[in-house]
């Protein structure tokens, strides 16, 4: 009897050390080798990226900022946010853009059958270019808190 006592705490013991190590790996996440901004900048011209989207926090020439006509809608990119554009949203959005859909914007004018206007990059980009992307969509987010909020102290009459 004390052996099949002993033999179930050591099992269970090995579980739950199997389950933590687990844990572990499941919430680090994942993270790409450091990009290059000026060629993320390059990456954002070639694939045409202005077709659709404003970036904030940029100065593009006229040559290099054409919207397209028609439907006048530019998703914006950039600029101060309350939401923290991490690394792997920016991947999902660019590698699954029907992930997320934008909010703010009339649903029709970027979504074509529930799924996101933006065209799907993964046949045509390299690795390197996602991760060039990447890196230098995340140079043109600035992340701002959230102002305090500074509750009144209430005194109840007694």
């Amino acid at each position: 009897m004390k052996s099949t006592h002993l033999k179930l705490g050591l099992l269970l013991s090995c579980m739950m050390l199997a389950a933590c190590s687990q844990e572990k790996v499941a919430n680090r996440g994942f993270s790409l080798p450091s990009g290059d901004i000026e060629n993320g900048r390059m990456v954002f011209l070639e694939y045409q990226c202005l077709q659709c989207h404003v970036l904030q926090g940029t100065e593009f020439s006229d040559d290099e900022w054409r919207l397209t006509e028609g439907d006048g809608i530019a998703v914006e990119l950039g600029g101060a946010t309350t939401k923290l554009q991490t690394y792997g949203d920016l991947v999902t959005s660019i590698i699954n853009p029907s992930h997320r859909i934008a909010k703010g914007y009339p649903v029709d004018q970027v979504t074509e059958n529930g799924e996101s206007k933006m065209a799907y990059y993964n046949q045509v980009m390299t690795v390197e270019e996602l991760i060039d992307l990447v890196t230098f969509l995340r140079s043109k987010y600035e992340f701002k808190s959230y102002p305090e909020t500074i509750y009144p102290y209430y005194v109840y009459p007694g």
